[in-house]
């Protein structure tokens, strides 16, 4: 990673970590990533350059994890993933079972701490939700 690059992507997670500090507890982990929680759902956000100019945040948030593979939370994902929310909703196996993740990346530079906040807790409060929605999910 280039020197430009760490300095572009270490403002970013700067930025971010003060929009979201006004509505949660947040911290920084040793790489730089921000990780928090809201209603029980963890969450996480890191920043990458992808081009010269082009540097993105992407907010993952654990919705469900270890869940049966049951068709009804298949049917009610993909119901909830054609609703239009901000970010995407995935599935996915492993050993122990089914996770569920709502993933949003977008091109946060130059974005207002107040906006860049407001942006983040839909995302949030979407996982948040949908974590209370969800057939199988012990909230």
């Amino acid at each position: 990673m280039s020197t430009t690059e760490a300095a572009e992507t270490g403002a970013l997670l700067t930025a971010a970590r003060e929009a979201l500090e006004r509505y949660l507890e947040v911290h920084v982990d040793d790489d730089g990533a921000i990780t928090f929680s809201h209603a029980d759902v963890p969450c996480v956000i890191q920043a990458t350059r992808l081009a010269d100019g082009l540097t993105v945040l992407s907010l993952t948030c654990v919705v469900a994890w270890d869940l049966p593979d049951d068709p009804a939370l298949a049917v009610a994902v993909a119901e909830r993933a054609g609703q239009g929310l901000f970010g995407t909703l995935g599935v996915g196996h492993t050993d122990r079972g089914v996770d569920v993740t709502l993933r949003y990346a977008f091109p946060a530079e130059g974005m207002d701490p107040s906006p860049l906040g407001t942006l983040l807790m839909l995302v949030v409060s979407t996982a948040s939700q949908l974590r209370t929605e969800l057939p199988g999910v012990d909230a």
